[in-house]
Parts: structure tokens; sequence; C-alpha cells
């Protein structure tokens, strides 16, 4: 929920860590916001710039698979993938949302690997511009916290 009460997360540290960023070129004004704003918080956070690979595909329904590839190379701490898919006048846009969702935590739990997901569904444009920034900076704190609590856990 935009505006939410997320709580407060314990100190982040991401000094160690290596993040992927999977990145929708589709609504490109939108997801460039998203990544910016993203690869600032990591950077705040401590993830060191060469810690940081960042990937453009065309559209939501092709990140789930860069996203496997990169799990797949086990050469990352946790993963974020960006994105944003904007309500339209026909029954595509449930269909983008809901698979590209599942495909994202079916590969967090497959892989267990932390993916935050910040493939915002909107039902306008508008909606899309006010969160962009703050789920681009979620995306990143999530990322961050739920890799070191993974790492405490094992």
């Amino acid at each position: 929920m935009f505006g939410a009460d997320k709580g407060t997360a314990d100190k982040l540290d991401g000094t160690k860590l290596h993040i992927g960023i999977v990145q929708a070129r589709f609504n490109e004004s939108i997801t460039n916001a998203l990544a910016t704003a993203c690869r600032s918080a990591l950077l705040d956070l401590g993830v060191q710039e060469k810690h940081i690979t960042h990937v453009l595909v065309p559209g939501a329904l092709e990140v789930p698979v860069a996203l496997q590839a990169m799990a797949e190379s086990d050469n990352f701490d946790a993963l974020i993938a960006l994105g944003c898919i904007i309500r339209g006048e026909t029954y595509h846009f449930e269909l983008v949302a809901n698979e590209s969702g599942a495909g994202v935590t079916r590969l967090s739990l497959d892989y267990q690997l932390p993916i935050a997901n910040a493939i915002i569904t909107t039902e306008n444009l508008d909606q899309a511009i006010a969160r962009q920034t703050e789920k681009g900076r979620d995306a990143a704190y999530v990322a961050v916290e739920m890799a070191n609590l993974l790492e405490a856990l094992s």
C-alpha cells in the first residue's frame, strides 16, 4: 500500500553483498526512475557499485527468465525485479501482472534467494509516477534486509 507503515528494520549493511537488478524496459520512463532510486538506495546501504549487476529486458514477462539466469549463476546474494504494468482496456494487464509476479515468487522459493519484486501495477500513469521513487528504494531495502536475514539463518 502506498505510504504504508512498513516498520523499521535493524541497521542494514550491504557492504559485502552482490545484487542483481533486472529492469523491464516497457514503460521505460517509470522503470528508469525505479532503477535510479533502487541503485541510489543500494549505494546508500553500502553495496559497492562493482557488486551491482543491472540488466534490461523487454517487458515484465521477460523479467523472470533473466532472474533465473542470475540465480543459476550463484553470484548474487539477492535480486531485484523492476517493472511497470499499467492497466489498459484488455485482460492483458491481469495476465502480465499475475504471470510476472508468480514467476518472480516461484524463482525466489526454488532458488532460496531473496528477490525484491518492484514490478509495480497501477491503474494509470499518474499512480505509477507517484510510486516510482518509493518503490525503487523499497526494493533495495528489501533485497539487503532479506539477504542479511538468510545469511544469518544459514
